[in-house]
Order: C-alpha cells, then structure tokens, then sequence
C-alpha cells in the first residue's frame, strides 16, 4: 500500500510531465510485472514532432522523474548559454511544425476526395 508521501510525488512527477508536454501511459512492450511506466506526448498539439504513440521514456517511476530532470536542465542551459528566448523560439518551431503537419493532412485529404 503506498503511503500518502508517495503520493504527492507522484502527482508532483505527473505535473513535471505535463509541463514539458508530457504524460503517462502503460509500457506495451514485455512488461509482464508492470515495473515499467511510458512518458508519451500529452496531446495532439503537445511536441509535435513526435507521432502520438511515440515512447519518448520507458522505465521505472524514478527513471522517468531523473529523465525529466535531466530534460529541464537542458532547457535551461539552453536559455543561459544560447539564447535567453528559447522558449520563446521552440514555441515558434513547434507550431511551424503543427503547421506543416496540417498541411500535409489537407493536401492528403484533398487527393483522396478527388480520386474518389
């Protein structure tokens, strides 16, 4: 049985997920014991570069809360050393992905209606 400490440090790591777009999902793949936890995009606007059943992490609970430590830290050193408006800039990025993306669904769409 898990304590309520527990817990709350598991809705603090959900909430570190969810900001960096994140969320998490049952491991698919040969987890017979269910030790293992997926960090999949939250969303279908969330890091759009990735397909919507990407596994961006797989691994333990505490793995997964290391990996996003380690995410946040290179964010921020991104912001220190390249350029202070990275976020700003990755913002930016992502939506001309988003862009690019619905582009391309349109274009797909419109063939097959023309073909039909």
């Amino acid at each position: 049985m898990s304590g309520w400490n527990q817990i709350q440090q598991v809705r603090k790591i959900e909430e570190r997920a969810d900001k960096l777009g994140l969320k998490f999902a049952p491991y698919r793949v040969d987890d017979r014991y269910g030790e293992n936890v997926a960090l999949i995009p939250k969303d279908r606007d969330a890091l759009p570069i990735y397909t919507r059943d990407a596994d961006v992490f797989v691994g333990t609970l505490e793995g997964a809360a290391y990996w996003m430590q380690g995410v946040e830290w290179a964010r921020e050193y991104d912001r220190m050393v390249i350029d202070r408006k990275m976020d700003a800039k990755r913002a930016r990025k992502e939506q001309d992905e988003r862009n690019l993306q619905l582009m391309k669904m349109l274009k797909d769409e419109k063939l097959n209606l023309v073909k039909t």
